[in-house]
């Protein structure tokens, strides 16, 4: 609910209030996964040992959660209370010239500072998660038969889910609440929720988050280590280890290497983790920026952005991970079938990312796309604004009545301003064309039906809102978008099931350790930070601030969605080329058909390598090993 939740509902928000980049709320997104990646292999080998209290390790893991927690919504309570634009009035006035100098009220260096505090909040968060996806995955596994470990497996998998859209869905809600609501009204600044520059209250959630976590950390410590049952359960296991992999349980921290060596020499273990990683790196790019993209490719609020993930997270990724769980135990598939089963959902995936082609048409935006009515040249200023002395400092979009979306009221050329149903509007605009017919009156400046311009139009010329895109492609994106969450998230469980199935029982715990590793190394961490700097790429407008370029304040909608679709292509066909891997490697172990027992082979089997035909028809090795 935190991470991939409250954190990626609240990107855009935060760069709006501290004047990040998308590059730099990319750092604090992979923030959780450098320090889980940092903490994976003490948590699991010290974690995974005999002695060890799993559910102890993973009570102290929340409690850490909940310190991330209060510090991410920290700087909320050290900065000033938020305005969103430092002039009461941003009106033209007439006779003036450009200021030259920066606010003198402007805190910008101030503010992005707080960068570091949410890195930091993000890194104890992901330390404090490491236990929970490799000791709590194993300590489910253990305690449970194979039959029933898959259907357990899906159901922590499906919740892990749920929380991201319930954080999705209440962050969404959240965002609609005035970010300084205690001590100030945002009707005094003339903010409403579809205004440019509102900021909601983003910081709630981590609060709630971090109570949560408090209140659940002392009943999960009072675990046992292994639940009555559990030593029956584990002797009555048959091992579906690949079958050239051996390994005896270590106990002290130089045998570390051995024990590491002995799973990469396993090739099913390794493609493995490398198709982890590409669906990793897309998983945690898209969960990032995704509410991002949807917000500014269809010009809607960050908060019915953030509401419509939640509303597809909820069945498409938990109905996925729980129907993948489900389809292992109803099919009774062996590791090998259950890569099948990885891969088939993979290409079904690819099929639906062509909802990247639903490309939305750009914002036209006076001096960035298009030109005043009265230049033929695309610039902020022109002659109808030249004399107002506007600021590129206060970014104040507003909508003029010719559909064209202006970077303030005063670069529009507006003289007067009125307060009308919440929202401000503006009259005697002269760099906006006026409508000369019903027809050329855009909805939001309508009044009642009538046949004349007269009784149609309210009059105003402009309104502190950016315009809406002429496109329907919003829900086609939606319904399409749903269907590659499904399919991506069906081949989750599958793909646990077959790591802790093609690896020795002892070897569990580090297994999930090392592969949660290679996953963060090549996948998570690096990915929102690329894709963030991808998303800045597209940047065609930055935020002017005393110290450089602050945030991004307007996108190229056509260039943001062909890169999205490129980098999903590429990642969809890595991880398909990896299962396949996977599968064309593993060797099933020798079962003695009277007991269905395994037993270890006599003499020699092949390793990796081998030119010689493997049980799925390809090449395993060149030489032998003696086991």
């Amino acid at each position: 609910m935190v991470v991939n939740g409250f954190v990626n509902v609240v990107i855009t928000t935060i760069e709006r209030r501290f004047g990040l980049r998308s590059s730099e709320t990319g750092l604090v997104a992979g923030g959780y996964d450098i320090a889980s990646f940092i903490c994976l292999v003490p948590v699991t080998y010290y974690g995974g040992r005999m002695d060890a209290s799993k559910p102890r390790w993973i009570g102290y893991g929340i409690l850490v959660i909940a310190l991330g927690s209060f510090m991410f919504a920290l700087p909320h309570f050290t900065v000033s209370a938020y305005r969103g634009i430092q002039q009461d009035l941003n009106v033209c006035q007439q006779n003036s010239t450009n200021p030259a100098d920066c606010p003198t009220n402007s805190n910008q260096e101030y503010l992005s500072m707080n960068l570091w505090l949410f890195v930091l909040s993000q890194l104890l968060t992901g330390a404090g998660a490491a236990p929970l996806y490799t000791l709590g995955v194993t300590y489910l596994d253990e305690n449970v038969t194979k039959k029933m470990s898959s259907v357990y497996l899906g159901i922590y998998y499906t919740l892990s889910l749920i929380g991201p859209a319930v954080g999705y869905l209440l962050g969404g809600e959240l965002l609609k609440i005035y970010t300084d609501f205690l001590t100030n009204d945002p009707n005094e600044f003339g903010l409403t929720q579809n205004s440019n520059v509102w900021v909601g209250a983003w910081w709630i959630g981590f609060l709630l988050s971090g109570f949560i976590c408090l209140l659940i950390a002392i009943p999960i410590m009072s675990f046992p280590p292994a639940l009555p049952g559990a030593s029956t359960i584990q002797t009555e296991k048959v091992s579906e280890a690949h079958g050239n992999s051996q390994f005896e349980a270590f106990r002290k921290l130089r045998e570390i290497p051995r024990a590491f060596r002995d799973l990469v020499v396993n090739p099913t273990f390794s493609f493995l983790n490398l198709a982890g990683a590409s669906e990793g790196f897309l998983i945690s790019g898209f969960a990032a920026f995704m509410p991002k993209l949807i917000e500014n490719e269809f010009s809607i609020s960050a908060s019915f952005a953030a509401i419509l993930m939640g509303v597809i997270t909820v069945p498409a990724g938990g109905g996925g991970t729980f129907l993948g769980g489900y389809l292992v135990k109803r099919l009774d598939l062996k590791c090998a079938g259950i890569i099948k089963l990885c891969m088939i959902s993979t290409v079904l995936s690819m099929v639906f990312i062509s909802c990247f082609f639903l490309t939305c048409p750009n914002l036209r935006f006076a001096g960035l796309n298009v030109p005043y009515a009265d230049s033929d040249s695309i610039s902020l200023s022109s002659e109808c604004n030249s004399d107002c002395g506007c600021s590129l400092y206060e970014y104040d979009p507003v909508c003029g009545v010719d559909d064209i979306t202006y970077y303030s009221p005063c670069h529009a050329g507006c003289k007067k301003e009125f307060m009308r149903d919440e929202y401000k509007v503006y009259k005697e605009c002269s760099c906006i064309k006026k409508p000369s017919n019903v027809s050329a009156v855009p909805d939001m400046f309508r009044t009642l039906n009538g046949s004349s311009l007269s009784d149609v139009w309210t009059g105003f010329e402009a309104k502190n809102v950016t315009c809406r895109t002429q496109c329907g492609y919003l829900w086609y994106f939606v319904v399409l978008s749903f269907f590659v969450m499904v399919f991506t998230f069906l081949a989750t469980m599958p793909a646990l099931s077959a790591t802790l199935r093609c690896v020795q029982d002892e070897q569990r715990s580090f297994a999930l350790g090392i592969q949660w590793i290679v996953v963060r190394i090549f996948g998570t961490i690096p990915s929102p930070m690329i894709f963030g700097l991808i998303i800045d790429k597209t940047c065609v407008l930055w935020q002017s601030d005393c110290y450089g370029q602050g945030s991004c304040l307007a996108y190229d909608n056509t260039y943001m969605s062909r890169y999205m679709l490129g980098i999903a292509v590429i990642g969809k066909a890595c991880s398909l080329l990896f299962f396949f891997c996977s599968w064309w490697f593993y060797v099933p172990p020798i079962q003695d058909a009277s007991d269905g027992k395994k037993v270890e082979p006599q003499g020699k089997v092949p390793a990796i390598g081998d030119t010689r035909n493997g049980v799925n028809g390809g090449p395993v090795s060149i030489h032998y090993e003696d086991l």
